[in-house]
């Protein structure tokens, strides 16, 4: 497997992964302005096939994981946690100190991936999300680099 950058030609299977995985996926456009803005903008691949991809702003000296998903495909095999430390090291390898990020409070999987991955929660945004029934909560984990 490979982490490569994103360029606009994966934004069409990005975005397809993105739909699948996230019932309030992002739009072309704010995948297009990470580009643009120059967010590390990641895609894992393994034999040209996509597995998922990550975007990461890197500000001052913390990493905000902003988006990561894995085609469903490919999901349980470990492929995240090895896409999560991948970016992990990008961001130290930047001189990065601490990671943040946010994930919905219903998603107990990645919250279970980011604890085991030494994240703490760090805060809680409460009706964050737009959700089925109205707003969900999002908490705040962090790690230290």
């Amino acid at each position: 497997m490979i982490l490569r950058e994103m360029i606009e030609a994966d934004l069409d299977a990005v975005l397809r992964i993105e739909r699948e995985v996230h019932g309030h996926p992002w739009t072309l456009g704010n995948f297009s302005d990470a580009l643009r803005s120059r967010y590390q903008c990641k895609v894992f691949e393994s034999a040209g096939v996509m597995m998922g991809y990550a975007v990461m702003l890197l500000a001052v000296d913390e990493a905000e994981l902003l988006d990561i998903a894995i085609d469903k495909a490919h999901q349980r095999k470990g492929i995240g946690r090895k896409l999560l430390e991948a970016m992990l090291s990008l961001a130290r390898h930047e001189s990065m100190r601490r990671m943040v990020l946010e994930v919905r409070a219903s998603n107990q999987p990645a919250i279970a991936l980011y604890r085991a991955s030494g994240f703490e929660q760090i805060g809680l945004r409460r009706d964050y999300y737009p959700a089925a029934n109205g707003r969900e909560d999002a908490i705040l984990m962090g790690k230290g680099l």
